[in-house]
């Protein structure tokens, strides 16, 4: 199972979209999500503490991301991005494994820009 949270032990059931670039030789890259209207900015959330991060979640381990930004219409959060840096090409496949859990258990599919 694959999940991602912005506070440890809650999976945001929000599904982002991600946008992927990689550098020409593949050794680095840039996964941008945007998740629109996330659990994380409902009301009933503020109680359960604040964003730290994005924590991407699988039966490896976490990887994390501190690169978290909300976008507000007429003073409300609704859209929250997310930037996560890939340096080297054993992170861009530790990515890709976390990438592929995460479309399986939630039926994603890959879309390769022309």
């Amino acid at each position: 199972m694959a999940s991602i949270q912005f506070i440890e032990g809650i999976n945001e059931t929000i599904i982002p979209d991600v946008k992927l670039t990689r550098s020409r030789d593949g050794s680095t890259g840039t996964a941008i999500f945007r998740f629109n209207n996330p659990d994380i900015i409902q009301l009933k959330m503020q109680e359960k503490g604040e964003i730290q991060g994005m924590y991407l979640i699988d039966d490896e381990g976490k990887l994390l991301t501190t690169e978290v930004n909300a976008k507000f219409i007429n003073g409300k959060p609704e859209v929250i991005e997310c930037t996560y840096i890939i340096k080297n090409p054993k992170e861009w496949d530790r990515f890709m494994r976390f990438m592929e859990k995460y479309a399986n258990n939630n039926n994603l599919s890959f879309i390769k820009a022309e």
